[in-house]
């Protein structure tokens, strides 16, 4: 093997490989992984079936159990999705409230 197949990682502070260094640039610019109230693996686009009764701060309403959400949006945070409903514009639910649907 020759020098320039290794690449210092100043995070950790040891020379690894090439293929590695990128394979872990890879997965730190995908974003975090979110996962529902079951462990399933959520992604943009997805449809949600809410697991519990959440009341809405600011728009005096409550979302019932079984309420589908459709077209979510991923955020930065790993528990956070960003989602419409009808007459609730700019609606935030934790990923432990809502099931895969």
């Amino acid at each position: 093997m020759s020098d320039e197949d290794y690449i210092y990682d100043e995070a950790s502070g040891e020379w690894l490989p090439a293929s590695e260094v990128a394979a872990r640039e890879a997965a730190a610019a995908a974003g975090p992984e979110v996962r529902d109230a079951v462990g399933n693996l959520l992604a943009d686009g997805d449809s949600v079936v809410l697991v519990k009764d959440l009341t809405v701060k600011g728009a005096g309403q409550t979302l019932k159990v079984g309420t589908v959400i459709r077209s979510i949006r991923l955020t930065g945070d790993a528990q956070e999705i960003d989602c419409r409903h009808d007459g609730i514009k700019g609606l935030v639910l934790r990923a432990e409230f809502v099931r895969k649907r």
